[in-house]
């Protein structure tokens, strides 16, 4: 018999962490319906389609394909089964600002050399670098990430000691990255991933070095068809494993405690037995909850430190675009002024760092023929104000700086565009301040200082997605749903 049979979930929310949630309760025989506000699902990793452009709106890098592999794999099934992958080369272009341009590539020895051109010794420093960024990744993944430890009994285990040794838990990012390179600009480019963690080299810990193991080892990857094709394949697993979908439908409330849940949606309601919430979770807390079963009062989440906003043109444009890669980063020499107008002095960046992707340069089907598809995405402080006037000008801001750093004139070129940033991230996600990715990766901010999986006001409530464990990035949701799952048999299987 499986553990959950009998028992009804609502998942409310279909992004990564909602989805991969819905999918491992299924699996454990629940009766799983998922319900979700927006049409399409995937939440954040939504898809934008017109005259024959096609558009991830939001996540684009496939990265730690093990993930992805684990995941499938507790299923008895392969991401192959579902979508195709090529690894990118180069893995992506980086611009300076002051000229210079180098790619990453998928050879670590090309890699080496170029490290090694902008400073004596450094080439085998990244060599050092990358194997205790390999070293933290092995054991951070096993001991700390794929075992959720979101409590601070669940640190007195010897294991965690044991495994502990040698890893570095503490010390900001910068500080970690200074032992290994002077150079600022080799210090960028093991530096950039932070942005995919939602935070700055000077906040982030740095532990999260792991990153450059997931980027220069396990490589950059696209799924054909882009991240929505992902979206759409453990969609089919769920139809596989008998999850319902509810599309369209905004949960407005929900009320009730274990076996006993009422989820009001603007199309009536669903009584199930548990719920786990996937969306943002300050939205689920403050909007759908009664005030007596809520962990925590307002102010708690006005004293969190949020993930950036962002700024994205959504670009279909004639002709190709030559100069950039399918992964294109724009960096001034010095970026941290574009850190402190995210996180300390909150405003529009004079002298934006930026990422551009061309998916139309690995995939026919992005674009059509003759033209290419890219967008442009600025990380932007959360709770900016983006009135129309506002936006105007930073489109202009924009298109400035592409021509001029990477000697791509786009204006006279654009036969379909759309822009999305602090407002819509808000109004279409429920995402509080606007912010792209949720509660940034702080010190304070991460493992067991995270939101947990279970709610301690309700009993039967559960969490999934950025907000929890182990955080921000479409593999680290899809893990959270695994957590959040993983609770509820724990709690309530037979």
């Amino acid at each position: 018999m499986q553990p959950l049979s009998g028992r009804s979930v609502a998942v409310v929310g279909g992004g990564f962490g909602g989805l991969s949630s819905a999918c491992y309760l299924a699996d454990a025989g629940a009766d799983v319906t998922l319900i979700e506000k927006n049409d399409q699902l995937g939440g954040r990793a939504s898809t934008l389609e017109r005259d024959g452009f096609r558009f991830d709106m939001g996540p684009s890098w496939y990265l730690m394909p093990d993930a992805f592999e684990r995941f499938f794999g507790y299923f008895d099934r392969h991401p192959e089964e579902y979508y195709d992958l090529e690894r990118l080369d180069p893995h992506y272009r980086i611009f300076f600002k002051d000229g210079d341009r180098v790619d990453m590539l998928p050879d670590l020895d090309a890699n080496k050399e170029t490290f090694e051109s902008y400073e004596p010794g450094a080439g085998e420093a990244l060599e050092r670098y990358l194997d205790q960024s390999r070293e933290n990744y092995e054991v951070g993944m096993e001991h700390f990430v794929y075992t959720d430890r979101s409590r601070p009994r669940d640190w007195i285990d010897q294991n965690v000691v044991k495994n502990a040794r040698g890893l570095s838990l503490i010390g900001s990012m910068q500080d970690h990255v200074e032992d290994y390179f002077e150079h600022p600009k080799l210090q960028q480019i093991v530096q950039y991933t932070l942005v995919f963690l939602g935070g700055s080299p000077t906040n982030t810990p740095a532990l999260y070095n792991l990153m450059s193991h997931v980027d220069f080892n396990l490589g950059v990857w696209y799924p054909d068809g882009g991240m929505g094709a992902v979206v759409d394949g453990i969609v089919e697993l769920g139809d596989e494993l008998g999850v319902e979908y509810r599309t369209g439908e905004a949960v407005t409330e929900i009320k009730g405690r274990e076996n006993a849940f009422r989820v009001e949606t603007e199309r009536g309601a669903h009584e199930v037995d548990l719920v786990v919430s996937d969306a943002d979770m300050a939205h689920t807390e403050q909007e759908l909850l009664h005030p007596q079963n809520r962990q925590h009062d307002a102010d708690y989440w006005d004293d969190k430190t949020f993930a950036p906003s962002a700024f994205l043109l959504y670009l279909g444009v004639e002709g190709d675009v030559p100069e950039l890669a399918h992964h294109t980063l724009v960096l001034p020499t010095d970026w941290h002024q574009h850190f402190d107008e995210i996180f300390e002095n909150p405003e529009w960046p004079d002298d934006p760092a930026y990422y551009l992707c061309v998916p139309s340069k690995t995939d026919d089907d992005e674009a059509p023929e003759g033209h290419s598809n890219l967008f442009a995405l600025v990380p932007i402080a959360p709770g900016l104000d983006d009135d129309e006037a506002t936006r105007e000008r930073y489109r202009e801001v924009v298109l400035d700086d592409i021509r001029e750093n990477t000697g791509t004139d786009l204006r006279d070129r654009i036969v379909v565009e759309e822009t999305f940033t602090v407002s819509d991230f808000a109004d279409r996600y429920n995402s509080y301040d606007g912010t792209a990715l949720g509660m940034a990766h702080t010190l304070t901010q991460t493992a067991l200082f995270r939101p947990n999986h279970r709610s301690d006001a309700v009993d039967g409530l559960y969490f999934a997605g950025s907000y929890t464990n182990p955080g921000i990035g479409v593999p680290m949701c899809l893990i959270s749903g695994e957590h959040a799952a993983a609770k509820v048999v724990e709690d309530y299987g037979e």
